[in-house]
């Protein structure tokens, strides 16, 4: 019998958390002002965002004045989720463009001024799939759903990392142009300021020997 390994079980968590991304919070929104959440995401990372305003009085309608309009959109300004005037709504893409991506809430200006609680649940990557479906349809068991999800951690873990291998020499060579860049730029002010130095000196040459002082 296999004994159980911490330092396995650490290494699957440590994977997890660097592979995936799974925010879950609450939030408080005045009517009338706009509150923006940010996630980086990388091209073709699958995401999923739920939210929903929380009922100040349970068992009853949520009040009129209670609704939101939320969109979400890329860092290129494309946008992926807009709706209008609800009370709760998700979304679900798969990232074309790699940046970051905000989700932005807006409560309708009311008077007097009201305070909105929203519950907002954002997955990315391994933890926006839906393991549930993938064990019904797949009929696995505990095990093969475990190494399932293990799989595609460590491609997810790969694809992260050749992602910021890719970002790491897109800043390689903007570093190295802007090297470049700044080099010629130092040597045009020099050829600059000599050549106002030389106009200066005959300049002035010209005028003393106008004035036969020299």
């Amino acid at each position: 019998m296999s004994r159980f390994n911490p330092y396995l079980l650490l290494i699957a968590t440590v994977i997890g958390l660097l592979s995936s991304t799974s925010k879950s919070l609450r939030f408080e929104l005045e009517s009338g002002l706009t509150k923006c959440i940010a996630e980086d995401i990388k091209t073709n990372s699958l995401t999923v965002g739920k939210y929903s305003i929380v009922n100040p009085h349970d068992g009853q309608p949520l009040p009129e004045s209670h609704k939101l309009t939320v969109k979400v959109t890329s860092s290129y300004g494309n946008s992926y989720h807009n709706s209008e005037r609800v009370e709760s709504g998700q979304f679900a893409f798969t990232a074309s463009e790699a940046g970051d991506y905000m989700a932005c809430f807006w409560a309708a200006d009311h008077k007097p001024t009201v305070t909105l609680n929203i519950d907002f649940d954002w997955k990315t990557g391994v933890a926006a799939k839906d393991w549930t479906n993938v064990a019904k349809k797949g009929s696995v068991d505990v095990m093969e759903l475990e190494l399932k999800k293990m799989y595609d951690t460590v491609n997810s873990v790969q694809e992260e990392m050749n992602y910021l291998r890719g970002r790491e020499e897109e800043m390689q060579d903007l570093n190295t142009s802007t090297n470049v860049k700044m080099a010629w730029l130092s040597f045009l002010s020099i050829v600059v300021c000599l050549s106002v130095a030389g106009l200066q000196v005959w300049h002035l040459k010209t005028f003393f020997q106008k004035k036969k002082l020299i």
